[in-house]
């Protein structure tokens, strides 16, 4: 009986470490005070964000954590806990939790884990407010194709301010050729 136990404490704390590695960011949250109606959309904000949204017993996590390297995440598991795994935007669980929490303040942001690194519950804040990867992206494509339309717009003048000047040419000489 005691060796089950163990083996599903396992297999739990595996779960949790292949959640972690899949996952592009995580929020670790503390829900106490939260209603059941509350805890309840605010799962639904997760899942509209496609946040896996999870509460595990703060020991199991610890040792996932650990084993991952990430031993100062072990501070803030106290107390009520639960954990946000954003596995396709980096900000998404940010955005949800820090969104959530202005509303309700009994939701407290602990802290997180972001390309490897622990963050504090002020830089999750501060991820919160960027925008989104494909607004970002939309950014970048914009501020790269900046140069080429300028650099299209200069030819084009030139090549029209050119084109001109062969007609005005070609007219005069047309003129003269009449004359």
């Amino acid at each position: 009986m005691k060796e089950e136990k163990l083996q599903m404490k396992s297999q739990l704390v595996d779960e949790i470490k292949e959640k972690i590695q899949g996952a592009q960011s995580v929020v670790l949250v503390n829900y106490r005070g939260l209603d059941v109606a509350e805890v309840t959309e605010l799962r639904s904000q997760y899942r509209e964000a496609n946040v896996d949204y999870k509460v595990y017993k703060n020991t199991m996590m610890r040792r996932a954590f650990e084993e991952l390297g990430y031993d100062e995440i072990g501070e803030f598991l106290k107390g009520p806990s639960a954990v946000a795994f954003s596995m396709e935007d980096v900000v998404a669980a940010a955005k949800v939790t820090s969104k959530f929490a202005e509303t309700h303040e009994k939701l407290e942001i602990k802290s997180g884990l972001v390309d490897g690194k622990v963050i504090s519950s002020k830089e999750i804040e501060q991820l919160a407010k960027l925008p989104a990867k494909e607004v970002l992206i939309a950014q970048v494509l914009g501020g790269l194709n900046a140069p080429i339309q300028g650099l299209v717009n200069v030819l084009n003048g030139n090549v029209r301010g050119l084109a001109v000047v062969l007609q005005a040419i070609a007219d005069k000489k047309a003129e003269e050729a009449t004359a």
